[in-house]
């Protein structure tokens, strides 16, 4: 459609704005968000304290050296996912077509609720006065013809900024755009463009698409249209969705473990969380991933299909242990994760033999006292020592306010 308007709301420094709304003293000082004191990095940095270079993915004691002052505020991914599942309803007030980029970030088409609503900008000013009065954080918005330049737009001025970029204005703002400024223009790719002597975006526009496609394959032809700003891909709301084909979580340990019982306690923890979810969903998955990151930052992953299709915590635990168990440690654990994959939606049913009808009746009870009072009220008798903080630190980008990927939290 050559006449869509698509918005890309992204919400300013969204976990330390948050912080700051729910804590006044907070407002107008530097803070970092940190999902734990000892082992993590900077998951957000608000924007007192980027004016002195602190960013997200650097390290603590980093963000202390630049910003002495710089106030650590632990995570809270509760506040984080009601407020974004909150602001994420508020859209559909303005269109039923809304896709969740991830937890602070949205597109909406809303090329047929101009006529309600006048213009995107006034759609755009109504969003922010709300969201500011409802939650007082602020967001930037970028109004375009498609997906790939309502991102650019909502880059291009923050915080609490719009910018519009309107059909007839594409080319010019991109004749001299960096190339890096796209989304899914990584670092790799573009070294790989620079090779080639391509840095802006109107290079990229210009670029023969048959050497893009000799270098690229078929992406040459994407890259190609990305310069030249063009994308025809849709606005996605959330029951229309692809399928999710993975349910998974990771926990960065707050010290490196090498003892197979400390590592053996993690994965039983990460298990459950995955076995939950997936019940959660009815869904059942027939691979199991192992995920280690070692001390130096490597990064080693196995997997193992299993007989049957497996929803039950224990069964995922049993297959990441044979996978621990094929492997030969090289240095002590930073960071593990378990995933399932290769899902199934399955039906709820009986089984068929007394043993195994008591151990879903079992798994069924903890998960209702789990799902009321909070994750591990209810656990493994093995999980009772552990005094580490039950759950993931970080929020998943894919985190989702419905479905497979609400990943509910403490």
């Amino acid at each position: 459609m050559d006449n869509r308007v698509v918005m890309h709301l992204d919400m300013n420094s969204f976990f330390a704005s948050v912080e700051q709304s729910y804590n006044p003293d907070l407002k107008g000082k530097p803070i970092v968000v940190t999902g734990s004191q000892q082992r993590t990095v900077i998951l957000t940095a608000s924007y007192e304290a980027r004016k002195f270079g602190v960013k997200t993915g650097m390290m603590l004691h980093e963000a202390k050296r630049l910003c002495p002052e710089v106030i650590m505020v632990p995570a809270d991914n509760r506040k984080y996912t009601h407020t974004s599942a909150q602001i994420m309803k508020m859209m559909l007030d303005y269109t039923p077509l809304v896709e969740v980029f991830s937890i602070d970030e949205a597109f909406l088409d809303v090329t047929h609720s101009l006529s309600i609503f006048t213009s995107a900008e006034n759609i755009s000013y109504l969003l922010k006065a709300r969201i500011k009065h409802q939650f007082d954080i602020t967001c930037s918005i970028g109004i375009a013809p498609n997906k790939l330049l309502a991102k650019l737009a909502s880059e291009m001025m923050k915080p609490d900024g719009l910018t519009i970029i309107t059909p007839d204005k594409v080319s010019s703002t991109l004749e001299h755009m960096p190339i890096k400024e796209l989304c899914g223009i990584g670092k790799k790719m573009e070294r790989h463009l620079n090779m080639m002597g391509i840095y802006t975006c109107g290079d990229l526009g210009r670029c023969d698409e048959g050497r893009l496609k000799r270098k690229f394959g078929i992406i040459g032809s994407r890259l190609k249209q990305m310069g030249q700003g063009i994308d025809d891909s849709p606005v996605i709301p959330a029951e229309d969705a692809e399928e999710v084909k993975s349910v998974g979580h990771s926990m960065t340990l707050k010290r490196d473990i090498s003892s197979r019982n400390e590592i053996l306690r993690y994965l039983l923890q990460l298990s459950e969380m995955v076995g939950r979810r997936a019940r959660r969903c009815g869904v059942a998955g027939k691979t199991v991933h192992l995920t280690i990151r070692y001390a130096d930052f490597s990064t080693f992953g196995k997997q193992e299909t299993l007989s049957c299709h497996v929803n039950q915590s224990d069964d995922i635990y049993q297959g990441a242990i044979k996978i621990l168990d094929s492997i030969e440690l090289e240095q002590p654990v930073r960071l593990l994760g378990v995933r399932i994959t290769n899902l199934c939606y399955q039906r709820e049913q009986l089984p068929l033999f007394e043993e195994e009808r008591r151990k879903a009746f079992m798994i069924n009870a903890m998960d209702t006292v789990n799902d009321r009072f909070g994750d591990f009220t209810v656990t493994y008798g093995s999980l009772l020592g552990n005094n580490e903080e039950k759950g993931s630190h970080v929020i998943s980008p894919a985190w989702k306010p419905e479905g497979i990927r609400n990943v509910q939290v403490r």
